[in-house]
């Protein structure tokens, strides 16, 4: 044996050696089985919190003490959407002994309990039927995200984004009975399909999505003003008549989507305000029953948590602090688009939500904002961002989906 052969069998090849590194053959998947495992993988760290807190929960209205993941997992709204399953919903609006609306069914729209309700009729229970549809919805929603930001990011970026949007603070909800993945993955699919331009195949996916979840509305903002920003700079992107025709006719069926539900419970109650006062009377318990004016429940929330001057100057400060966090650098990395949508789910809150411990979940559809802050590179920020994220999701579950028998804070 020759003393090169020799010293080649005292000395390896490096090559071999790192060849099947976890990180090399994490780098040789392919960029769906990366998606898949990350979603896997903080679903799973999600369960163990989840049953921490099953094991933890006493005996409650919904539930009796210490019970499995299934049933903790369909609490709170998720019994509205069996209710509407099996009982759809009221011809004649509920009232409280004063004469108010109350709590009923047309706050929550019907795509998803009509997708669970298929699988109880194969014979799934309702409990198991509803999280298997928000866990695949949710891996569905992961998957067109990691798409849409690899649009604007690098792949280790665009990757990065996907982890924090599997681990936020409200992700458990994707594995919940709940309509939010369902409603994340069609505003995923919807705003892909926007960025690449296909106004066309935003027809079903819109009018699929604004009887799923609220936020049509604030979609068709997004469209006008994405006409807007096409026209005015249509000579560096020209903007052919086909696609400004395209584009407007989709705007308008987004606007007449986002309508259509409160239209159907007028037309199905008799009463022209049948959806607004039932969403209305979630917020009685903190304010009364008052009418819905927009642009004002931000400040009414303002007055009942702060008190005066903070309940006015807090509303206002966080209007200037999103502008700003629109305009910062990392933002701008994600294109116009995904600013615009942003800009107008924003004003679409700012208008008719009322701010309270519903907040959270309700800003989810805000998930973009992951892509922005996957931007920077240093270990030390990711894997912060990541520890700080399990932190708040956990303290999530604690205030607002475990029930401590005396609970105001609803998910």
């Amino acid at each position: 044996m020759s003393v090169d052969e020799m010293a080649a069998v005292r000395e390896p090849d490096p090559f071999r050696r790192t060849r099947w590194s976890p990180r090399v053959r994490w780098r040789l998947l392919p960029w769906w089985a990366r998606v898949v495992l990350v979603y896997v993988a903080a679903r799973a760290v999600t369960t163990a919190f989840v049953l921490e807190l099953a094991g933890r929960q006493a005996s409650n209205a919904w539930t009796d003490a210490q019970p499995g993941y299934f049933e903790f997992a369909n609490l709170w709204d998720a019994r509205w959407y069996e209710f509407i399953a099996s009982s759809g919903y009221p011809d004649e609006l509920p009232r409280t002994a004063e004469g108010h609306v109350a709590e009923n069914q047309w706050a929550f729209l019907p795509v998803y309990p009509g997708i669970v309700r298929v699988l109880t009729v194969v014979g799934v229970p309702w409990d198991v039927a509803s999280v298997v549809i928000a866990l695949i919805a949710g891996l569905g929603a992961a998957l067109v995200f990691h798409r849409l930001m690899s649009r604007f990011l690098e792949p280790d970026q665009a990757m990065f984004a996907v982890v924090l949007f599997c681990v936020a603070p409200v992700a458990p909800i994707m594995q919940f009975g709940y309509a939010e993945s369902l409603g994340f993955l069609w505003l995923a699919v919807a705003l892909l399909l926007l960025v690449d331009r296909r106004y066309g195949w935003l027809v079903p996916v819109v009018l699929i999505w604004a009887f799923t979840r609220p936020g049509a509305l604030a979609f068709a903002l997004t469209l006008g003003l994405h006409w807007i920003v096409r026209w005015f700079t249509r000579e560096r992107d020209p903007f052919p008549v086909r696609e400004r025709v395209a584009a407007a006719s989709v705007a308008v069926l987004a606007g007449v989507a986002g309508l259509a539900w409160p239209a159907i419970a007028w037309a199905a109650t008799g009463e022209m305000q049948a959806y607004t006062d039932t969403e209305l009377a979630w917020r009685s318990s903190y304010i009364g029953y008052v009418e819905l004016v927009p642009l004002t429940p931000w400040f009414q929330a303002g007055d009942w948590w702060l008190d005066q001057p903070m309940g006015t100057i807090a509303p206002i400060a966080l209007v200037v602090a999103f502008a700003l966090v629109l305009a910062s650098p990392w933002v701008r990395r994600l294109g116009v688009d995904l600013r615009l949508w942003l800009a107008s789910y924003a004003l679409y809150l700012f208008a008719v939500f009322f701010p309270q411990s519903s907040t959270f979940r309700i800003l989810a559809p805000m998930f973009p904002l992951a892509g922005a802050l996957a931007v920077p590179r240093s270990p030390w920020w990711r894997g912060g961002l990541v520890a700080v994220s399990l932190a708040l999701q956990f303290g999530w579950l604690v205030i607002a989906w475990r029930i401590d028998g005396y609970d105001w804070t609803p998910p």
